[in-house]
């Protein structure tokens, strides 16, 4: 049997791998198996190895040919894994000259997805996330802007439809409620 290709994305600080690994741990305790892959470490490894970055937070500042090429390598290699795969990545990228989609048609024509799931969840939670979480060096930005990458991000996993077929599915990761977004998560991936 053919394993399922599922893509999770979501804005820096929604939550989007912690609800991913609670998930998991549901799945695996019923026998359903993902291999989690994070596409942006993927990126980042290669990039360090080639002496392009130092820090993982320096990667939305690459110039555009640098990144196509990185995403080119990630895609090849994930769509050459078997089974049921959860690739955890971003729907977009904000830099500084305007937003980069995380899964350019190269990147969709590779790996050709069943599902792409949002992760999202109130901007000022979002905010209070960023704010605290001092292991990642984010940008400094307000809810508003917070919101309209969220926005943003709904627009163009339309267009990821558009290209692959695959379905969207919106998930909620409200503060507190961890357990309810990682078991809709787990339903999606049954």
């Amino acid at each position: 049997m053919q394993g399922r290709k599922v893509i999770i994305t979501g804005v820096p600080g929604v939550g989007k791998t912690t609800v991913v690994n609670e998930a998991l741990k549901k799945l695996k305790s019923e026998g359903v198996e993902y291999q989690s892959i994070n596409f942006g470490s993927f990126m980042f490894e290669v990039a360090k190895k080639e002496n392009v970055v130092q820090d993982r937070d320096q990667m939305r500042t690459l110039d555009r040919a640098v990144q196509k090429q990185l995403q080119q390598h990630a895609a090849q290699a994930i769509a050459k894994v078997t089974g049921n795969v959860l690739i955890d990545t971003h729907a977009s990228v904000k830099t500084p000259k305007g937003y980069l989609a995380g899964l350019p048609e190269w990147v969709l024509h590779e790996i050709m997805p069943d599902i792409i799931v949002l992760v999202e969840t109130d901007d000022d939670q979002i905010l209070m996330r960023r704010l605290t979480d001092e292991t990642r060096a984010r940008d400094k930005e307000g809810s508003r802007s917070i919101a309209e990458h969220q926005q943003f991000n709904r627009s163009i996993a339309a267009a990821y439809a558009m290209m692959t077929g695959c379905t969207i599915k919106i998930v909620i990761n409200a503060d507190f409620l961890l357990e309810r977004s990682s078991s809709e998560l787990a339903d999606v991936l049954r």
